[in-house]
């Protein structure tokens, strides 16, 4: 992927009072599948419609390959869009509803009647062409508005939350038929999402929105294993978010003090100061073994108790109380039977822990943290 091919500078937009998009800044490298991820409200669908040009951006620059075309009109973008719901032609077949882009730039008919060709074979829609939307199913229809989109080669292919109407099986095979898709044809994707998972299977990179802001951008893995706030921490999967105190003792380690616990780090572990702290802890980053017979204090282990048991088909969440908090803990299915009421040891994964300050500031990373308990 070459760099440089969308840039977003400052891009702001207000509604009255409403802050929909602050100050939000972005490069997008050619080639690249780009989520915007947040939840309703976060400023994701308002951003797109700022790429498209259905919007204008109250402040800031939109440029494509060092062009600016930030009051550059939709039609002179060259971007493909796929609408929520899909947008298709109810009166117009799938073929005549993938020609429409094509009719609209006055192309040659043979150059249309073989791009139609071309994108419907992409797309795995060959003998649906003469059907209205209305008699193909959910999927099929997603497929017509994706080969649609795609029909006079975009430079650009803009996506807001295409899979949100299927059910979850038919959402599965759509992700990989997305990614398929998106690795054959080359062309920028910029997608829209609140759905978690989907961001994580689709994604290069993810920006996560949040009130109109960028909290963090950046690799799925990146992400998921060292979010850069507290919201990130909690949007994105099921973290354990554990409210700890940070201090430093007189060997120069890092502590991290919670529920009379005691977590420390080898110096140089990360910028953290002392003071209060949040411990991310991921349920499928901790160990659980039960207590058993008179088992005591352990070096190496937090004690708590099970509270509830979920299954889920290939894991189990497993919800353990430790004072005054609970923690969730993900098993795989074949993990030895735990319920309710059991007293059990957690093991946290030192390679797993991530730490950020209470007040926002740059996190740390505890990729040597050993647990040790205090009496």
């Amino acid at each position: 992927m070459s760099s440089n091919f969308l840039t977003l500078d400052g891009i702001s937009k207000r509604y009255g009072e409403l802050h929909a998009l602050e100050s939000i800044s972005l490069d997008v490298a050619a080639g690249e599948f780009l989520t915007l991820l947040g939840p309703s409200g976060s400023g994701k669908s308002t951003l797109l419609a700022v790429l498209a040009g259905f919007t204008e951006p109250d402040r800031g620059c939109l440029s494509l390959n060092g062009d600016d075309i930030t009051r550059r009109p939709p039609e002179a973008r060259r971007f493909g869009v796929v609408p929520q719901g899909y947008g298709l032609f109810p009166h117009l077949t799938a073929y005549e509803n993938i020609a429409f882009p094509l009719r609209v730039r006055r192309t040659l008919r043979t150059r249309i009647d073989n791009r139609v060709q071309e994108v419907m074979e992409l797309l795995q829609i060959e003998g649906l062409g003469n059907r209205l939307p209305m008699h193909l199913s959910g999927g099929q229809q997603q497929r017509v508005a994706l080969a649609r989109a795609l029909s006079f080669e975009p430079n650009l292919l803009l996506l807001d939350e295409p899979m949100s109407a299927l059910d979850a099986s038919l959402r599965r095979d759509l992700q990989a038929e997305l990614v398929r898709l998106h690795r054959q044809v080359g062309t920028t994707f910029i997608h829209v999402t609140h759905d978690q998972q989907e961001a994580l299977a689709l994604s290069d990179r993810i920006v996560v929105l949040n009130q109109g802001r960028a909290e963090q951008i950046g690799s799925p893995r990146a992400i998921y294993d060292r979010p850069a706030s507290r919201f990130v921490a909690s949007f994105l999967g099921k973290n354990n978010l554990l409210d700890a105190i940070a201090q430093v003792g007189a060997d120069g380690r890092l502590q991290f003090h919670w529920h009379g616990h005691r977590i420390a780090a080898r110096p140089g572990a990360g910028p953290l100061t002392a003071g209060p702290c949040v411990l991310v802890v991921r349920p499928e980053a901790i160990l659980l073994d039960p207590v058993r017979g008179g088992a005591s204090h352990s070096d190496e282990r937090v004690r708590g108790k099970v509270v509830s048991r979920s299954f889920l088909g290939a894991s189990t969440d497993i919800i353990v109380a430790v004072g005054d908090d609970t923690l969730m803990v993900t098993l795989p299915a074949a993990a030895p039977p735990i319920a309710p009421g059991d007293d059990v040891w957690l093991t946290l994964d030192s390679e797993r822990l991530w730490c950020l300050p209470s007040g926002g500031a740059a996190p740390c990373e505890l990729s040597s943290v050993s647990s040790e308990l205090a009496a």
